[in-house]
């Protein structure tokens, strides 16, 4: 617990101290967030504040991640939690990372042309996918010392689906699709100031408290696992719950300075890497299909877009006054705090329900 705690302290101070910098740094290179003309005037107030401040946090977490580590040295348990880096971590903490990295490039092809037209559609879904491949391979292909990947070839709820066995190439497939569904989703959430950024700091303090639970409960901790029956197959749940309580401390700081009247927006450097994070977090902790409930404003969000899209397309008309769904509200006349605290609290419901669901398997299961 105390590598988690000094992972989420230093996590929350470096974003908190690190984000005003940033805020310095892009609005002397003019990096003002391209705003399109699309009858919103709350957009107006909001031409010229800097993007790309995902940067700050992502910093952030990967510096929080190596104080855990130094944190672990000091445990007297750490025959159980491993000291070094494990693939684990690579395969989280390269997701974030590498999504941020498609996000800055999108981020940078706006601000550098002053529009909102960066990479296109095709050559984002690309970019996803490319990084998906590439640490799906990883997280199905290398195996730990007790033989667990960091990824699974079964599709799970709150563990593994044991009839719903999909081979490697089918995981890797299932793994693609989750990272680029949940990058594309906290993208579209991010609209509002510190919409997104709330609701990521609520997603991953849940992941930290289930990888957190795992590592409790984990078959690897021989002392537990010969007394019950009931343990977590899963590969290092402890660097799971490091990360996770990581981001959402550094997401947290962040939104000191994101929240409205916004002075930094976390750009697509920021939701394209949190959308992966969550992504990876949720194959990694064997709860793919719980992510639909924990991330469950995300898929709201998303599941309306596509409801538009499809709508617009095929008859003409419009569900919603405007996609993604927090503009529809704004032209309904609510203001954005509302708007931005009522999603707080519908993404804390979803969460509370994936977490119930999770502990009532445990509690099932060791009745």
């Amino acid at each position: 617990m105390r590598a988690v705690i000094v992972a989420a302290a230093v996590a929350f101070l470096v974003s908190l101290f690190v984000t005003p910098v940033a805020i310095r740094v892009f609005s002397a290179l003019k990096a003002g967030q391209p705003i399109r003309s699309i009858g919103l005037a709350s957009n107006e107030g909001k031409r010229g504040t800097p993007t790309m401040g995902g940067v700050a946090f992502i910093v952030a977490t990967v510096i929080a991640y190596v104080a855990g580590h130094i944190a672990l040295t000091t445990l007297p348990e750490r025959q159980i939690a491993q000291e070094e880096p494990t693939m684990t971590a690579f395969v989280l903490l390269g997701l974030f990372v590498c999504c941020g990295a498609v996000g800055f490039l999108d981020d940078f092809l706006k601000v550098r042309r002053r529009n909102s037209d960066g990479l296109s559609a095709k050559g984002k879904l690309l970019g996803q996918g490319l990084v998906g491949v590439g640490f799906g391979v990883v997280a199905l292909y290398f195996v730990s010392t007790n033989g667990q990947t960091v990824a699974s070839e079964n599709i799970s709820l709150v563990r593994d689906i044991s009839w719903l066995d999909v081979g490697k190439f089918g995981s890797v497939l299932v793994f693609v699709f989750v990272i680029t569904a949940m990058s594309n989703g906290v993208n579209l959430t991010d609209g509002l100031d510190g919409l997104a950024t709330g609701v990521s700091v609520l997603v991953f303090a849940a992941y930290a408290l289930i990888g957190f639970w795992q590592y409790r409960h984990w078959c690897a901790d021989e002392a537990y696992s010969r007394a019950n029956d009931y343990c977590y197959q899963v590969r290092d749940p402890l660097e799971i719950a490091m990360i996770s309580a990581a981001a959402a401390a550094a997401c947290l700081g962040f939104l000191w300075w994101n929240t409205s009247p916004a002075r930094i927006f976390m750009g697509d450097v920021g939701s394209l890497a949190l959308g992966g994070l969550m992504g990876g977090l949720a194959v990694a902790t064997r709860t793919t299909l719980l992510t639909i409930l924990i991330g469950g404003l995300f898929v709201l969000i998303t599941v309306t877009w596509v409801i538009q899209i499809v709508s617009y397309r095929t008859t003409g008309r419009r569900v919603f006054r405007m996609v993604p769904l927090h503009h529809h509200f704004e032209l309904a006349g609510w203001s954005e705090v509302n708007i931005v605290i009522r999603f707080w609290i519908i993404a804390g419901v979803g969460v509370a329900a994936g977490l119930s669901l999770f502990y009532a398997d445990f509690l099932t299961a060791t009745g």
